[in-house]
């Protein structure tokens, strides 16, 4: 099987985490990834905001009504803000977002993506303005997403080809 299918099969979300520190070595290799994503005409319709202070890790896990608890026990989050000039700076963003999932999982971190968009903090806010308020980025960048980062703390079973939903598939007409 190739390498980055094995990857991919590999990668699962992770929301449980141990106390040990990812290096930063990795959690640049993260952002790499991310800054090397595909993105329509090269705009980079994107910025990414890297969070490792813990308290404020622990405040940001309220940003999701029973969806990002699991910050708490974070040591890093990337929050992927999307830069609107650009018509495409959703697609933009989520790929940014899933290449980071990737290399985390590839780098033995575990990662989880929360959705921010469209969602709900514990405290009725939006999940964009209860971040916003905490971490201070401009009312022009609206909040795709996190991804939490942590080394993991549980290990879950790599998808096995069997399990693949073939009958998502279609060819040439639906």
């Amino acid at each position: 099987m190739n390498e980055v299918l094995q990857v991919m099969m590999r990668r699962r979300s992770i929301r449980k985490y141990t106390d040990q520190p990812i290096r930063e070595e990795s959690l640049r290799q993260i952002l790499q990834a991310g800054l090397v994503s595909e993105s329509a005409h090269n705009r980079k319709a994107y910025e990414l905001l890297v969070v490792r202070d813990r308290e404020m890790l622990r405040k940001m896990a309220g940003c999701r009504v029973g969806s990002a608890k699991h910050l708490e026990q974070a040591d890093a989050a990337i929050v992927v803000l999307g830069k609107t000039e650009a018509d495409t700076w959703i697609e933009d963003s989520v790929i940014v977002l899933a290449n980071m999932h990737l290399m985390a999982s590839a780098l033995g971190v575990g990662s989880c993506i929360i959705q921010g968009r469209m969602r709900y903090a514990a405290d009725g806010s939006s999940t964009e303005a209860y971040l916003r308020n905490l971490l201070g980025y401009p009312e022009t960048m609206p909040l795709q997403g996190l991804l939490a980062l942590g080394m993991p703390g549980e290990e879950r079973p790599a998808y096995r080809a069997e399990e693949l939903h073939w009958e998502k598939v279609h060819r040439e007409r639906y």
